[in-house]
């Protein structure tokens, strides 16, 4: 009896052992690597008016700084996989970036996403590459002057970004008018239907200094700290590693510095002297080897 009762002991245990046949046509996730190598192909998605990070220039060709860093990503690919990849950009909005990388439409985000820990619940992110702070755009003959002229005002702001959620929570006395993206918050400032367009300072600059009369507008206030990523798929850590090591690789050879200084140097489109804060944050995000 006893012989009995361990021979069917052995086989519970060898039955949970043995792994069940999969079902024909079953197969393990293909990751983002994988099938960047088995296509040959890297699908970004970035902004089509978040100068000088990724815009659309007047041949309608996508340039900036975030699309060149994404190219960069693009060589690495071609230089590790040893084959050629083409590039695929894909226009994104504030609202539908997120959901674009999570379901697989894209295979990362690069343009001027800030990461937070609540989106951070649903994918992940790089090493941040810029740091910028959330500020007002407004007209320098405008209603607004001063901090106190703030409240009860129009403000501005693209809807599903962090500065939406700021400006609800830290400026509750004002009057939010959402607007799809940045093009449409300005337009929408120069034609006096709202008195601030609220976004992080460097886009604001940018968006200002695109327009005639530049001096007509000035930028006011400081309201967060918007430290800008790619946005990569949750549990991709493979792909994410290989994003944060290209970006490490660029930091550590100095590439990274003139790509900045190309957009935003003396003569870049949008010169922005980077606060020293800001360059002794990236380059502490370089790893050792």
């Amino acid at each position: 009896m006893r012989h009995k009762a361990m021979s069917m002991l052995v086989g519970v245990t060898l039955a949970t052992l043995v792994p069940l046949p999969l079902p024909v046509g079953t197969a393990a996730a293909e990751t983002v690597l994988q099938r960047i190598n088995r296509t040959g192909k890297l699908t970004a998605g970035t902004r089509t008016e978040s100068i000088p990070f990724a815009y659309l220039n007047d041949k309608k060709e996508w340039v900036g700084f975030s699309v060149d860093l994404i190219k960069e990503i693009q060589g690495r690919l071609e230089r590790n996989l040893a084959k050629k990849i083409k590039l695929e950009l894909k226009a994104v909005t504030p609202e539908n970036r997120f959901q674009m990388v999570a379901d697989g439409t894209v295979d990362l985000e690069c343009g001027s996403t800030t990461y937070t820990r609540s989106r951070d619940e649903t994918v992940d992110f790089s090493i941040n590459f810029f740091y910028s702070s959330g500020q007002l755009l407004i007209k320098a003959d405008g209603p607004i002057k001063a901090p106190k002229d703030i409240p009860g005002k129009r403000i501005g702001v693209a809807r599903g970004t962090t500065t939406e959620k700021i400006i609800r929570t830290k400026l509750p006395q004002v009057n939010v008018v959402l607007v799809q993206d940045h093009g449409e918050g300005f337009q929408a400032l120069q034609q006096g239907k709202i008195d601030a367009y609220a976004s992080d300072g460097i886009l604001l600059a940018g968006l200002a200094l695109k327009a005639p009369g530049a001096e007509a507008f000035a930028i006011v206030g400081g309201f967060s700290f918007e430290p800008y990523s790619c946005i990569v798929p949750e549990n991709e850590s493979k792909w994410r590693d290989f994003v944060n090591h290209t970006f490490m690789e660029l930091i550590e050879s100095g590439t990274y510095f003139e790509i900045y200084d190309k957009w935003f140097g003396a003569n870049g489109v949008v010169p922005y002297k980077a606060p020293d804060e800001a360059k002794f944050l990236t380059l502490m995000q370089v790893m050792p080897r």
